[in-house]
């Protein structure tokens, strides 16, 4: 389960391949394409770096492993829990623009994508209350020969492991992701985050907020986003 860490080589990538490519991970294709009949993953099915087939292992609950990669060391995950870690799987595995994020030192790994507060606290709510022996899921399991995981030390609950959702969120990937200071410029991993990598593509980044060309794009993000919302809540009254 986003095993990268620690077992690829050290590769610079290039800058076409972090706009274009996907990244290098054991699943990747190298490049994004449609996957119309994903079994789960299905916010990526019109660009897809991963393979439907490789989407049925989380198609089913419980999810019991992920490759070798098992989910269940501690017991199986509470329902909404496993929803969230699905929402992690599913970005790493087949978003198209996880590679925007590449780590610099590692062609399979990413680094410091931003993830929305409020995605990170519902995530902690989501777990609080399951059980998990390893800090950071990238290098605090104990591998096997045949490359299963195994916990190094006893199961507590995540509410003991971590502090909130921004502990969590900054430390179970290791330098995976961060939690932003925006509330509109980072990622939820539901269709709103389409908005939101448009604004975080452009030139301007969130890394240099002090800019006005930063404010400009936290103001244009946030305005598209409220028409969203309204769009959204007019197709819910049609239904209704």
């Amino acid at each position: 389960m986003l095993r990268f860490a620690v077992t690829v080589f050290a590769v610079m990538t290039s800058s076409t391949c972090q706009k274009y490519g996907c990244l290098e991970g054991d699943t990747h294709k190298l490049k994004p394409s449609p996957e119309p009949n994903m079994h789960e993953c299905t916010l990526y099915s019109k660009s897809s770096c991963c393979y439907a087939d490789f989407t049925e292992q989380l198609a089913h609950s419980p999810v019991i492993k992920v490759k070798n990669s098992y989910w269940n060391r501690c017991g199986q995950l509470s329902k909404s829990c496993e929803d969230f870690t699905k929402k992690i799987e599913c970005f790493y595995r087949c978003s198209p623009h996880a590679a925007r994020w590449i780590h610099p030192k590692y062609a399979a790994g990413i680094r410091s994508v931003p993830l929305c507060q409020s995605f990170c606290d519902d995530w902690y709510e989501a777990c609080k209350d399951d059980s998990i022996c390893a800090h950071n899921w990238l290098t605090d399991w104990e591998w096997d020969e045949s490359g299963k995981n195994h916990c190094k030390t006893k199961c507590i609950p995540y509410s003991e492991m971590y502090t909130n959702g921004t502990d969590m969120c900054q430390n179970m990937w290791g330098e995976s992701f961060k939690v932003s200071k925006s509330s509109c410029l980072c990622l939820q991993m539901n269709k709103k985050d389409m908005m939101a990598i448009k604004y975080l593509l452009s030139e301007s980044s969130e890394e240099s907020s002090s800019s006005s060309s930063s404010s400009s794009e936290e103001h244009a993000c946030q305005k598209k986003l409220l028409k969203f919302e309204k769009l959204k809540g007019e197709e819910g009254e049609q239904t209704r």
